[in-house]
């Protein structure tokens, strides 16, 4: 059975409040988050200090990932001017969000995927040195318009400065390769192998919670060459757990990947520890629109409908003290790919 790759314009009439809804309230939720917590410098230790409403703020992780904190109890959002995730979060979302179109297209996964070893965790940045960025996945199914409880959102990313977890450096035979010049896979070099098997940063996965979000702590990605900056992503509606701490993955719905915004990019581009990308001064970076392989165009879908691109909110008052990056995804639940690279 072929996926559910095309949006079609019924669907996403039908679709459209709900997904729009379902962006809106986790941007609320967080509002209210920082509205209520305690001062940016004390957020992250002070885990049983009593917060003053009203002051701008990080969350710790405890209260970051509480059950309770991104339930929407009704209640109207604190009322003034204050900025909060960089602009004040909009009350009624119920349009289509350009980066919530209910079918997301599959795409490659790319050589970089561990089909073993992948740890469950929401904080997947381990010790890499990078610019503090939370991730907001939300997941409808598009069979019935409702987000998706209990299914696993699995992530993974390059470094600050372009590198994945367990593939340090090129082969051998290929240390002085250069990028293919021109054609679908202009920019790109062969994959570098995995040689470090023990490491497992910027990888990992989590389940969705009743409300069909699943949330991660993570640093903004770096580049490498011939492709735009990026998150990897698959979703797994079984799998099985193991003992040391990873999973097996079973029924894999989803296959696709995540971007942002090249403005954005270029602004990371200027902080450290972007400005050590090897690639910096000899290569630069993929914008969005030159992606190799078409990947970030063919994330758009058939007709161009889905919008692959997080919706990225500051967490301060300046670009440093970290973002907060919203997207939704919708799946065929009743789908099943081949969980294995092709090349």
């Amino acid at each position: 059975m072929m996926a559910c790759r095309h949006c079609t314009f019924s669907i996403t009439l039908q679709c459209a409040p709900a997904v729009g809804e379902f962006t809106a309230a986790r941007k609320r939720a967080w509002q209210q988050q920082v509205l209520s917590g305690l001062p940016l410098n004390q957020a992250a230790f002070a885990p049983t200090s009593i917060p003053s409403a009203g002051n701008p703020s990080l969350p710790t992780n405890e209260e970051l990932f509480a059950s309770g904190t991104y339930a929407s109890d009704g209640s109207e959002t604190v009322q003034g001017k204050q900025e909060i995730l960089a602009c004040d979060v909009v009350e009624e979302e119920t349009e289509m969000q350009n980066n919530s179109c209910v079918l997301t297209p599959i795409v490659t996964e790319g050589p970089y995927y561990h089909k073993s070893g992948h740890p469950i965790r929401q904080n997947i940045a381990e010790y890499q040195i990078g610019l503090l960025t939370y991730l907001d996945i939300g997941v409808i199914d598009v069979n019935t318009c409702k987000p998706l409880p209990n299914v696993l959102v699995d992530i993974w990313q390059a470094n600050a400065t372009g590198h994945y977890a367990g593939h340090p450096e090129p082969a051998p035979h290929l240390a002085n390769e250069q990028p293919q010049v021109g054609g679908k896979r202009s920019g790109l070099l062969s994959a570098f192998p995995r040689t470090n098997f023990h490491e497992q940063w910027l990888r990992g996965a989590w389940p969705t919670n009743s409300h069909g979000v699943a949330r991660f702590t993570t640093i903004f990605p770096g580049y490498y060459t011939g492709r735009a900056t990026h998150v990897h992503t698959k979703v797994f509606t079984t799998w099985t757990e193991n003992l040391n701490g990873t999973f097996d993955g079973g029924k894999l719905a989803h296959v696709g990947q995540f971007f942002f915004e090249d403005e954005l990019n270029l602004q990371v581009d200027k902080m450290y520890p972007y400005v050590e990308n090897p690639i910096r001064d000899i290569r630069g970076r993929t914008r969005n629109w030159r992606d190799s392989l078409n990947i970030f165009e063919d994330s758009h879908g058939p007709e161009g409908e889905y919008n692959p691109i997080f919706k990225m909110h500051l967490l301060g008052g300046v670009i440093n003290q970290g973002l907060v990056g919203f997207i939704t995804m919708g799946i065929n639940a009743s789908y099943e790919h081949d969980n294995w690279w092709k090349g």
